[in-house]
């Protein structure tokens, strides 16, 4: 029992409990043209991994790695195949898998570009790999049931939205297979989401123009819905070039404030496009802190790593490059797969990447 004289306030002092952080790095599309699949075949197999080496570490360091799957795995018998109705090597899947890869969203326009059995196919690909993955489902109690993923003692849910299939009809009576961009579904999702009191809500969105490197009105009004009906944390991908990113603060209906982080658009990871701005990306990382005696969410050391896919006809065409670590290797005289000319395309692909992100 707490005595106290008249009229002096009882302080109660909330014990102050330890923060709780994950590290989080994300990736933008995952695509497999066919001058990449062809360049990863080798002595009768498929191998990807070589593609990855030069950023690995920062997806390995990270607590959670996620990414958008941008191309389907319905099998050999099928026909690996490119654009526009992608068919990608299922060994990839395994690559990324070893590279670090946890989650993929898997909606997007390219999604039935195998059909529906080319959905089923590409989640059981992804299962066999162990890679977590959302946006497309075999059932409708697949689709209803939220991909949770405890780190470090947090919680995280994950879905995923597209804006469309490319005119690919959905299958009628399996409408439950793909995750198109609705808000009454969205919402019917995010309130199934917050029954399992998640620490954080991550959304992969598929939105946007193709090649534009600012987001529409579309995608700032549908980020400020997800952030206002619980979102913490917001992916986006489709443009295949980079977008800007930023915190914001959110009033929710009940008055409470929140901290929410977008990024309208993460790029190409890896791709074999040729247009201006689709070989630069980032791979985002930031750290997600719970406040241990509140509660609350907050972003921090939010940073990202400039990359270029990176092509040379005398080596292995295709890599993922650490722009700066190649630019500082160059200037140290300590790699000779770049040139003087490749050289300062990396410097006007730095420059690019800096004043997009906007960060």
């Amino acid at each position: 029992e707490v005595k106290k004289e008249k009229d002096e306030p009882i302080v109660v002092e909330l014990e102050k409990k330890e923060d709780i952080k994950v590290s989080m790095s994300v990736i933008g599309d995952i695509m497999c043209h066919n001058s990449q699949y062809n360049d990863a075949h080798r002595n009768g197999e498929y191998d990807f991994s070589y593609v990855f080496e030069d950023v690995k570490e920062y997806i390995e360091s990270a607590d959670i790695a996620i990414g958008n799957l941008e191309t389907t795995f319905a099998g050999k018998d099928r026909g690996y195949a490119s654009y526009p109705t992608f068919n990608t090597p299922e060994n990839l899947a395994i690559d990324l898998k070893e590279f670090g890869i946890d989650v993929v969203s898997t909606a997007n326009n390219h999604s039935l570009d195998t059909g529906y059995k080319g959905i089923e196919s590409t989640i059981d690909y992804l299962d066999e790999a162990g890679i977590l993955h959302t946006g497309t489902f075999k059932s409708v109690e697949d689709q209803e049931n939220i991909v949770i993923k405890e780190v470090n003692g947090l919680k995280l849910a994950f879905l995923a939205y597209t804006y469309g299939t490319n005119g690919i009809p959905v299958p009628n009576g399996r409408e439950y297979c793909i995750n198109l961009i609705d808000k009454d579904l969205i919402k019917s999702h995010l309130d199934k989401a917050k029954s399992l009191n998640p620490d954080v809500i991550c959304v992969n969105m598929h939105w946007g123009v193709e090649y534009q490197n600012s987001p529409n009105t579309e995608q700032e009004d549908l980020a400020n819905f997800l952030f206002e009906n619980g979102v913490d944390l917001i992916l986006g991908s489709h443009p295949h070039v980079l977008q800007r990113m930023e915190t914001k603060d959110i009033l929710l209906p009940n008055g409470e404030n929140k901290n929410g982080f977008v990024i309208y658009s993460l790029g190409n990871f890896m791709s074999g496009q040729t247009k201006a701005n689709t070989r630069n990306s980032i791979i985002l990382t930031l750290d997600i802190i719970k406040d241990g005696t509140t509660g609350k969410l907050k972003f921090e050391n939010i940073n990202y790593i400039p990359i270029y896919t990176y092509t040379n006809p005398n080596f292995r065409n295709y890599k993922v490059l650490d722009i700066r670590k190649a630019i500082d290797k160059y200037e140290n005289g300590e790699d000779d797969r770049v040139s003087k000319q490749y050289y300062d395309l990396l410097v006007k692909e730095l420059e690019h990447v800096n004043y997009t992100v906007g960060f």
